[in-house]
């Protein structure tokens, strides 16, 4: 087996027109001044590969430490040997365009890759919303007459939300983001959308930005119902630490953990365990080692490697836990129950 220890990653950026400057402020990184649209925190894809920064694999693309690693890394329950998450921050500067992603069953007739995604509300301006799902007793012909006239924003719910609200987006549910969000993004390892709407906005050129009306017809589900906003389930600790569960998905689940004692960490060989920080500073340590993390900060923790504990350094520190289900099986339905929704 490797020498496996806990990994640091370089974000990759993207400077999309909609972003800005706050996930560099917030987070204390030393970039030069620009546009800060997504942090790409974990990503295993050729559009935006993570790099390693610390310890013996510095320098190091995952795409290759899951190639050396491999089921030590990811866990027996990893469906293959590609990390299957994309984990984002998301600065919402300006709206987002009304948007919608294959699920696997449109992605497997249409092509793209299925993409399933949660989000979680790290910051957020006075007034602040997301748009998810239709509202009440939208049909299918509102729908087509609004695409035509631009005006698809106006048939979403409009959700309000605050630091620490979750909001859960299957594919085929059409949604935009507010302005005004700082978000963690946790999503299905996936690069497509297809844009419906963009509120009038034009490009860098001064022209519309490409439309995928067809594309996103076929692939929008009018049977999704429901709130999309979850409602955290707290869980049973025999710590004093508080456990919430956030989020259940065939695809992925998130815990909230506010820490107030050393917690152990542990993917027991079954699969990786993502921790961000978004509050406060932990040390995080190992029989190997230790990592000074603060807030802002992603760490990937091997399936394998035991023996992984997290102390907090100051008050009020909290992580965000995420993993892989314990089954990957079942579907969005028999899922959304037990993200219990709002």
């Amino acid at each position: 087996m490797p020498t496996l220890y806990p990994l640091l990653l370089q974000p990759t950026y993207k400077d999309y027109l909609w972003g800005g400057d706050t996930i560099i402020r917030q987070f204390n990184r030393s970039e030069p001044p620009g546009t800060y649209a997504e942090s790409w925190e974990l990503s295993d894809r050729s559009d935006g590969m993570s790099v390693v920064r610390n310890g013996p694999k510095a320098g190091t693309p995952l795409a290759d430490i899951i190639a050396d690693w491999g089921s030590s890394l990811l866990g027996s329950d990893a469906p293959n040997d590609k990390f299957p998450l994309l984990i984002k921050l998301i600065d919402s500067q300006q709206r987002l365009s009304v948007q919608v992603h294959p699920n696997d069953e449109t992605a497997a007739q249409h092509g793209g890759d299925a993409k399933t995604e949660c989000w979680y509300v790290l910051a957020a301006e006075p007034d602040a919303a997301v748009y998810a799902g239709f509202r009440d007793g939208v049909t299918q012909e509102d729908y087509h007459a609004a695409v035509k006239k631009g005006e698809t924003g106006e048939l979403l719910n409009r959700l309000l939300v605050a630091a620490g609200d979750v909001i859960f987006i299957p594919g085929g549910l059409v949604h935009a983001i507010d302005a005004g969000c700082l978000i963690l993004e946790v999503q299905q390892n996936s690069n497509t959308t297809y844009r419906i709407d963009d509120w009038g906005r034009v490009g860098p050129d001064g022209k519309p930005r490409e439309l995928h009306v067809e594309q996103a017809a076929q692939v929008i589900r009018w049977d999704a119902t429901g709130s999309p906003k979850v409602k955290p389930a707290p869980i049973y600790s025999a710590n004093e630490n508080s456990h919430e569960r956030l989020v259940v998905s065939p695809y992925f689940q998130l815990m909230r953990i506010r820490l107030t004692e050393p917690e152990a960490i542990s993917g027991a060989g079954r699969a990786f365990v993502v921790l961000f920080v978004a509050r406060g500073e932990v040390d995080v340590a190992w029989p190997g080692g230790s990592e000074h993390v603060t807030a802002g900060t992603s760490c990937l923790i091997p399936a394998a490697l035991e023996g992984v504990t997290l102390t907090p350094t100051k008050d009020d520190t909290e992580v965000i836990h995420i993993t892989l289900p314990e089954t990957n099986t079942g579907t969005y339905e028999s899922k959304v129950d037990q993200t219990q929704p709002t």
